[in-house]
């Protein structure tokens, strides 16, 4: 049964949001990336609330969302210079950065890792609540763990019916979850690509470590997204080559085919298409509500042609990847 109130953002949508987030309980909002489901950061009890609504894991750890880089500096042990550099160049913006955790952050929110992930989010709302409630916010996604992330207030609610509140800002930007790289310790390192290019990155800063696969190392998981299996559809995802009539045959009936490029006319007329942008950044806007489209139509299997393998996809690639697995 659905509970959840779709609220606009004006002042009194903001003071109920702040509200909410003061007595420890919590509130999901839009950000340029995805809606976040928000929570106080330094509240366990807040926190165990966010967790307890997606049902995620709990050695998945959190991104705080602060109004600021002032703000995310009492968050840190310490400060890099790289950590300035980035914010000063990408903040607000879909960047994340990884740096130690200062002692009075529970670590619940890093789920016991020594780091914290921090941003600075470039929405109106998303910087307006954080400016009315003074609070540091803990905010994954606002979905269930291991769905699809929504873009949408109505994503939201449809994923998470039981919510409290949910301040609609409309359809968010990018569409794609931040980048996040972890600045505590030498080199950056990319942990999670994202809607922040690795080209911008490594033009601010030099020289950035890109793992081949974004797989955690062993020890405490230092950035969310990096579970096997994660921003899945309901439905079954399948990666292909070609759409070629024939190599789609064998994906049974109810199919929906999400592609870059046209598909030639032999397609079954009863196959719902989605057709999104060519270019890497358009894809990655459009993804998720492509997907989430080919969900509510009842698709059993997505058959999604295999994007370029090149460093501008690499998030796009991070995304479909972890839907099939």
């Amino acid at each position: 049964m659905r509970t959840a109130q779709i609220v606009l953002p004006d002042a009194d949508g903001l003071d109920a949001a702040v509200a909410l987030l003061k007595a420890d309980q919590v509130c999901a909002f839009p950000t340029e990336t995805v809606y976040g489901l928000g929570a106080n950061a330094l509240s366990e009890t807040a926190i165990s609330e966010v967790y307890r609504l997606k049902g995620r894991p709990s050695w998945n750890p959190l991104i705080v969302h602060v109004a600021d880089a002032d703000m995310a500096r009492t968050l840190a042990a310490t400060w890099p210079d790289t950590a300035a550099e980035l914010a000063r160049r990408f903040w607000p913006g879909p960047l994340t950065l990884v740096v130690d955790r200062a002692d009075h952050v529970p670590g619940f929110v890093s789920a016991g890792s020594p780091t914290v992930a921090i941003r600075v989010p470039a929405h109106p709302v998303a910087l307006a609540l954080l400016e009315a409630s003074g609070l540091p916010l803990a905010a994954p996604s606002a979905n269930r763990s291991e769905g699809l992330s929504p873009t949408s207030a109505d994503h939201v609610v449809r994923s998470l019916p039981d919510v409290p509140m949910v301040l609609d800002g409309g359809r968010c930007q990018f569409g794609l979850e931040s980048t996040v790289v972890d600045v505590s310790h030498g080199t950056p390192r990319l942990l999670r690509p994202g809607a922040l290019s690795v080209a911008d990155i490594r033009a601010a800063v030099g020289d950035i470590d890109v793992p081949e696969e974004s797989t955690p190392a062993p020890g405490p998981v230092l950035s969310p997204g990096m579970g096997k299996r994660h921003y899945a559809p309901r439905a079954r995802v399948v990666l292909v080559p070609t759409l070629d009539t024939a190599a789609l045959r064998h994906l049974g009936p109810q199919l929906g085919i999400l592609t870059h490029l046209p598909v030639n006319d032999t397609i079954n007329q009863d196959t719902r298409v989605e057709l999104l942008p060519a270019d890497p950044s358009g894809y990655g806007t459009e993804l998720y509500a492509a997907l989430h489209r080919l969900d509510e139509s009842g698709v059993h299997t997505i058959a999604v042609l295999t994007p370029p393998d090149d460093e501008d996809w690499l998030a796009v690639r991070d995304r479909l990847g972890r839907a099939v697995a």
